[in-house]
């Protein structure tokens, strides 16, 4: 996680409470409408990468794969995660920056 912008901004908005993370959770705050950005662990299974990858499409709601799931979740905080969703415009829009600045990150 050292020296990624994108990654440093995820920590950031998990300790201002902007981070759900979970599958129930991710799907929620989509359907809710609460959702700015969405992150995918690359070791995610393929059926849930899909499922992700087409709810978002479907709200259309950006979305990123990117580093493992336990590297995710240590950047919020918690045990290894799959999935996790952003809450809050500015700072999604801070870890896109971050997204596109970086190589361990892609669309």
């Amino acid at each position: 996680m050292k020296g990624n912008k994108a990654l440093s901004m995820l920590s950031i908005a998990a300790k201002a409470g902007k981070v759900k993370s979970g599958g129930f959770l991710v799907e929620k705050a989509l359907q809710e409408n609460n959702a700015q950005l969405v992150l995918i662990a690359k070791d995610a299974s393929d059926n849930t990468k899909k499922k992700f990858k087409q709810k978002c499409e479907f709200y259309k709601i950006p979305y990123y794969t990117s580093v493992n799931s336990e590297l995710l979740g240590k950047s919020i905080g918690k045990e290894a995660r799959v999935v996790v969703v952003v809450t809050d415009a500015g700072l999604a829009n801070q870890i896109v920056n971050g997204i596109n600045s970086s190589k361990d990150l892609e669309v």
